[in-house]
């Protein structure tokens, strides 16, 4: 259990004053950059202002205390806006969190099996590929807001938000247009006059004060929901296998989704500070911070890379400064909410406009279609596609199954079962291996086959050219180049067998590699050859296929 130790103990050995106050400085700061962010994330999640800064106060603390990294800071993130939105609208809040809890607990599950290093094998081409999707579904599901219209019905469906936005768009706002532009103006050239102040307050301040000082009919959080200033506190949530049972995709969506945005985060900072995280102890964090988040009311969390960004660039070097994150921010919550109903809606769909150019990373996804083979390519514009016109859950799915298919064919393209042919064995070789073919001389009576490349289902056609005709003594399979082999290429192995003795045909395996020699042992398939038949090298299995 050593290894799954929070960094904030190993941290605090060496602690010191000076760096308490750059945490704290620090964590002051991030928090003033997740509120603005925290809302509009909430709101683009279908709940209320208040949980997304739940959120970002009990899942953030949380994960700071307990999590595998110096400097993650976690919160609601643009990637669970679709799924979470999608899970509320069909099961409730009460849905969102029992899905969340278990997605928790799932990730906690996951740390202790150390299986932090399994989330690199989810395919590039398919994180790319919800990423972009994700984006795009944000920023459809804003321009309602952005440009004032008014919905006829309530779509849930990105597909049907496009309809809907255009079949209503002749009811929209001028200046709900207008307070949005000016508000993605500040958003993109604030950071050229100061990035002290985040740009994403100042676009708040200035629309909240026009809009209210200028008297303009725009929707504002305030004319849309009730805003409340209580501090989160816990509740037992509903439960019901029933319930459990038609959540559990959207659960594992969650978990997998958090521990690929937390773990690649985690990466990020590691390559800012020049430090190690511990994978398997931020998916324990990232569990629990899931888990209490949802008791206190608060949607899915993980880790966020721009506040983690934000956060080292501003001094912070613990977990110190995400606590402070979490603190600063439950004091803003009591005293500075009921400010946020001034705020209008075509801001926070600025904002998330904002956010989902930068999650989107558009010119990625071009230089992956430009460059990639076509299979990667199609299973990038898969994810993509199925992400916007259906759900998250269906383009992972679909998006791993594909990736799976694609490389168990390429694995067997690279699979080679050959029969060595001998020419003058006098003739100089070409080539550097001693143990190449030309420099052995096999027995009368006796064919020697070379396998290259994994031995699993997908290949298995490749075995099926080992060939047992008439007047063969000996058949040598040579496996020095196979570094695996699944169950399927085994009962190959075991027909071959079969075959064999009833043409009287002696089997010898020469140079089996460890997983498929332990995989033989197992079955009982080296017992049934004979483990005499069994050769560390080929000199060794040809001289006795001389001797027999």
């Amino acid at each position: 259990m050593g290894e799954l130790k929070p960094k904030l103990f190993s941290v605090m050995k060496n602690y010191s004053k000076k760096q308490l106050g750059k945490d704290i400085t620090a964590g002051i700061i991030v928090a003033i950059i997740a509120l603005p962010l925290s809302i509009a994330l909430a709101l683009a999640s279908g709940v209320g202002p208040e949980e997304g800064l739940y959120t970002a106060i009990v899942a953030g603390f949380v994960i700071s205390f307990l999590g595998g990294s110096n400097v993650q800071i976690a919160g609601p993130t643009a990637a669970f806006a679709t799924i979470v939105a999608g899970i509320v609208a069909k099961s409730g809040m009460q849905g969102l969190i029992l899905a969340t809890i278990m997605a928790g607990l799932i990730l906690i599950f996951m740390g202790f099996l150390r299986l932090g290093s399994m989330i690199r094998y989810i395919p590039y081409t398919i994180t790319t590929g919800f990423t972009t999707g994700i984006a795009v579904t944000i920023l459809i599901g804003q321009l309602k807001d952005f440009f004032g219209v008014t919905f006829e019905k309530a779509p849930i469906e990105t597909i049907e938000k496009v309809e809907e936005f255009i079949h209503c768009f002749s009811s929209f706002h001028w200046e709900a247009l207008a307070v949005g532009m000016i508000a993605l103006l500040i958003l993109i050239f604030w950071p050229r006059v100061t990035e002290k102040i985040p740009a994403s307050l100042v676009a708040v301040i200035v629309t909240a004060v026009m809009v209210q000082l200028l008297k303009l009919d725009v929707a504002t959080i305030g004319k849309l929901y009730d805003i409340s200033n209580k501090p989160p506190v816990p509740h037992v949530p509903a439960f019901s296998l029933q319930m459990a049972g038609e959540l559990l995709p959207d659960a594992f969506t969650i978990a997998i989704l958090a521990g690929i945005e937390s773990l690649l985060s985690c990466v990020v900072a590691d390559g800012m500070i020049g430090a190690k995280h511990n994978p398997n102890m931020e998916l324990v964090a990232q569990g629990a911070g899931n888990v209490a988040s949802a008791i206190f009311g608060g949607i899915p969390a993980t880790g966020a890379i721009a506040r983690t960004a934000a956060n080292i660039k501003n001094g912070g070097r613990s977990p110190i400064a995400g606590m402070v994150h979490a603190v600063v921010l439950l004091l803003i919550l009591v005293v500075l909410m009921p400010y946020a109903r001034l705020i209008p809606m075509p801001c926070i769909a600025a904002i998330l406009f904002q956010v989902a150019y930068n999650m989107s990373g558009w010119r990625e996804f071009k230089r992956l279609v430009q460059n990639s083979p076509k299979s990667d390519t199609a299973v990038l514009i898969t994810t993509f596609l199925l992400t916007v016109v259906f759900d998250l859950v269906v383009a992972i799915e679909v998006g791993i199954v594909m990736a799976a298919l694609l490389f168990m064919k390429r694995m067997a393209d690279v699979t080679q079962v050959t029969g060595w042919k001998y020419l003058d064995n006098s003739r100089e070789n070409p080539y550097q291996d001693p143990d190449h073919v030309r420099f052995k001389q096999v027995p009368k009576h006796t064919l020697v086959y070379e396998i290259n490349g994994p031995m699993f289902f997908a290949a298995a056609d490749q075995f099926l050219r080992i060939s047992t005709k008439p007047g063969i003594k000996c058949v040598i399979i040579r496996m020095r180049s196979v570094p695996a082999m699944d169950v399927t290429a085994l009962h190959t192995l075991e027909n071959l067998q079969e075959t064999c003795q009833k043409r009287k045909i002696q089997l010898i395996f020469s140079h089996v590699t460890e997983q498929p020699m332990h995989m033989m042992q197992k079955a009982g398939f080296v017992e049934k050859v004979g483990e005499e038949h069994f050769c560390a090298s080929i000199d060794e299995a040809l001289e006795h296929a001389r001797a027999l």
